[in-house]
């Protein structure tokens, strides 16, 4: 049991759309993350996932609307609903989710991220 500092983890790392575990619980993870840019569409066929802005605005893309997440507020994408993070800017995201989660869902490619780094 140990506390964890998100601005120290986050000042670990640079890159992008490259989840870190920092926390695990109940077969779930607690990842950090930065976003810059547009990810790509995908979806989740078993897991829900939570987005956290901590730093930023995110703009997550639905294929029927969008929606902007300021810092402070989260949302939770459930399972089966395909979906585009988006960042104008560099945003700081603490992701909850199943420790199956991939980071590019139903999408295997040079984005995916199969052994997140743990912090």
């Amino acid at each position: 049991m140990e506390k964890v500092n998100l601005a120290e983890k986050l000042a670990l790392f640079n890159d992008y759309y490259n989840p870190r575990i920092v926390g695990e619980l109940n077969n779930q993870q607690v990842k950090l993350v930065k976003l810059k840019g547009e990810f790509i569409w995908h979806k989740h066929d078993a897991e829900d996932e939570l987005f956290l802005v901590i730093k930023g605005t995110l703009k997550i893309e639905f294929r029927d609307r969008s929606e902007e997440i300021n810092e402070g507020e989260f949302i939770i994408i459930p399972h089966g609903v395909e979906h585009k993070p988006v960042a104008d800017d560099e945003v700081h995201i603490l992701l909850f989710e199943p420790a199956t989660t991939l980071n590019t869902g139903d999408v295997q490619n040079e984005l995916t991220k199969a052994n997140p780094q743990h912090l």
